[in-house]
């Protein structure tokens, strides 16, 4: 089979920093090919390569002249007052010049030269989906189910990305780009949008950093590493197996050599004598083994997030929640919600765009007060919250500036370090630390507010999409931390492996309008094959795919079972008893903390502690029940 595309040794840089080094690659056809590399490494640069918007500086890149070619920019489509039609017809303007050329040579005189150009133009047009252009556009919309006399303005983020998608697929190219597809979209969309990749009969390049999206549609994985472009086989998590078996070959390769390097130097260093008699073909091997330690690229060092724990534990009840109710702009996003935070929870909020997510996270954590019912927060809290730090940032300001607030020095959970040296864990270099925030890219501004945000002790981590823009290597770091965080946890996400590995219950906004906690992650969510809510600014649902109605189906056939009478009645009581053993430990704390305490008998002082103890083992108890 000939490759679709390839790279034979393609270099390319800019100033001092080289994006590619002698790089080659190949893309056959049918594959879907995922491009992976931290943030900065050339991803978006790499694509603009085969698309034509760059010329490498060595190398070849060779494609077949005849090859249709399609993107969709990382860039959302500017929300302009062009028809969805119009903007979609516009992925057709190549075909729709070609037809034009044809009616305008028809119109001249038909010597030989016109008819053999009037053929070719022919031939061209057949080739590249003949002559009913307008039943393309209308046969795209309908597919994609978008509203064809909707002004782009009127849609919300996640339709004019799916409207973007549609431009890019009338073509039907035989290569599809894709640079962060899954930006501004909902679960709901993105799941959508995995189904259409996978129907595509084209390639697909792409670059996301949306792990379960690259699961389920990617059948190749490649990595740009330090300008080279390294393939693996198969999804995401064998990529993570066969990556780390490479990289620990690499180290010891890399050890066995500069180990054979080091006797070499050795040798060489050795007294007079020994050069007297020294062998000239070792010496020249001990050159040429010099010239390649000298080339060798090491390895990037990896993230290491650090977070700023509070020395004080929280109340063990920290949020209660009771029959609140809310609307916005007269849609009710919240009715007769109630919800019990404790010490320790690690909650996700999931839902599609729109639904009222950041407004449930706001009203949780007192920033914004319900139209009805009551939020209490607990004792002690310390709050950290990552989009209001997303708001008050001053973009004028240095990285050094934003994070260090004057100081050379940080604290981070009892230990002074340097601020550009935290920097660096973040992935920033020196040079990078030293540039104002409106310099730097989505993915690098986000870092910036992540590092900030740890600095500050907290024992109540609020994070409303902690993910955007974050390289695949730093979300994995962050969900490394994050799981051994000991406060509490409330994160809004629409990545989906983001929160399987950092949460243990869910708050889902879901399809009859109700937000309903669930154990687990959101695949223990999905597994139940429930909907998800459309938000206010949502297009008509798209149908559903066919392993939703297969669930469904599965669902309907075999019913939930319900807890027996015993059990719910024990499930009912279990809030007032938690409450009931709350009062007793606190009333118990309350008499072994009096100064006169340790001054009693001591058969009452343990006698005292002995009750404080079995109270707080049966509340733990209830609270694990």
């Amino acid at each position: 089979m000939n490759p679709l595309l390839r790279f034979d040794r393609v270099s390319l840089a800019f100033a001092d920093r080289r994006i590619l080094i002698d790089a080659d690659f190949s893309l056959d056809e049918g594959e879907r090919v995922c491009l992976i590399g931290r943030n900065g490494a050339g991803k978006s640069t790499t694509l603009k390569l085969i698309a034509g918007e760059l010329s490498p500086d060595d190398g070849k890149i060779e494609m077949p002249g005849h090859l249709r070619l399609a993107s969709l920019s990382q860039k959302l489509a500017d929300a302009s007052a062009c028809t969805v039609r119009d903007f979609v017809r516009e992925g057709l303007a190549e075909q729709i010049e070609r037809i034009a050329a044809y009616e305008r040579r028809s119109a001249e005189a038909q010597t030989p030269a016109v008819l053999r150009e009037m053929e070719a133009l022919e031939r061209e047009i057949v080739a590249s989906g003949g002559w009913s252009v307008d039943a393309r556009v209308d046969a795209m919309l309908t597919e994609l189910m978008l509203p064809a006399d909707a002004r782009l303005d009127e849609l919300s983020g996640g339709w004019r990305r799916r409207a973007a998608l549609a431009r890019a697929l009338v073509a039907a190219p035989d290569l599809l780009l894709l640079d962060e597809p899954t930006n501004h979209l909902d679960i709901s969309t993105i799941e959508w949008l995995e189904e259409q990749i996978t129907r595509f009969a084209g390639a697909v390049l792409f670059v996301t950093h949306d792990r379960a999206f690259v699961e389920r549609v990617a059948t190749r994985i490649v990595d740009l590493d330090r300008g080279k472009l390294r393939s693996w086989p198969g999804g995401y998590r064998d990529y993570l197996e066969q990556k780390a078996r490479a990289e620990a070959e690499e180290d010891r390769r890399n050890a066995l050599f500069d180990k054979k390097l080091a006797e070499e130097e050795a040798w060489i260093r050795q007294g007079i004598k020994a050069r007297e008699h020294r062998n000239e073909g070792r010496v020249r091997a001990l050159e040429a083994m010099r010239e390649e330690r000298a080339k060798r690229i090491k390895r990037e060092r990896r993230a290491r997030i650090l977070i700023s724990e509070s020395d004080e534990l929280s109340g063990r009840k920290v949020i209660e929640a009771r029959h609140v109710t809310h609307s916005f702009r007269g849609k009710k996003l919240l009715d007769d919600f109630s919800l019990r935070v404790m010490r320790g929870d690690r909650i996700g909020i999931v839902g599609n765009n729109g639904v009222g997510k950041t407004t449930l996270l706001r009203i949780l954590i007192g920033e914004l007060l319900p139209d009805e019912g009551s939020v209490k927060l607990g004792t002690n809290l310390e709050i950290a919250y990552f989009d209001q730090l997303r708001r008050d940032i001053d973009e004028t300001k240095t990285v050094v500036d934003i994070i260090g607030e004057g100081r050379d020095y940080i604290t981070i959970d009892g230990r002074k370090k340097h601020v550009v040296g935290y920097l660096t864990d973040f992935l920033f270099t020196p040079k990078q630390a030293m540039t104002r925030v409106a310099a730097l890219s989505g993915g690098e501004r986000n870092r910036v507010i992540l590092a900030k945000l740890f600095t500050r002790p907290s024992n109540l981590l609020v994070l409303d999409e902690p993910t955007n823009d974050l390289d695949v290597e730093t979300l994995e770091a962050l969900e490394e931390r994050l799981a051994s965080y000991e406060g509490t946890l409330l994160v809004v996400s629409h990545d989906r492996h983001f929160l399987d590995a950092v949460v243990t219950s869910t708050l889902v906004f879901e399809a009859d309008g109700v937000v309903r906690r669930h154990a687990g992650g959101y695949s223990d969510w999905a597994a139940k094959a429930r909907g998800l809510a459309t938000g206010e600014n949502d297009a008509p649902a798209p149908a559903r795919s066919a392993r939703a109605a297969e669930a469904e189906r599965k669902k309907q056939a075999s019913p939930p079972q319900k807890l027996s009478y015993k059990l719910q009645r024990e499930l009912d009581a279990l809030p007032d008893e938690i409450e009931r053993l709350e009062r007793e430990a606190a009333e118990l704390e309350r008499r072994v903390t009096e100064p006169d305490f340790y001054r009693r008998p001591r058969d009452e002082i343990e006698a005292g502690l002995r009750a404080l103890d079995e109270v707080r083992a049966r509340l733990d108890a209830a609270v694990e029940r």
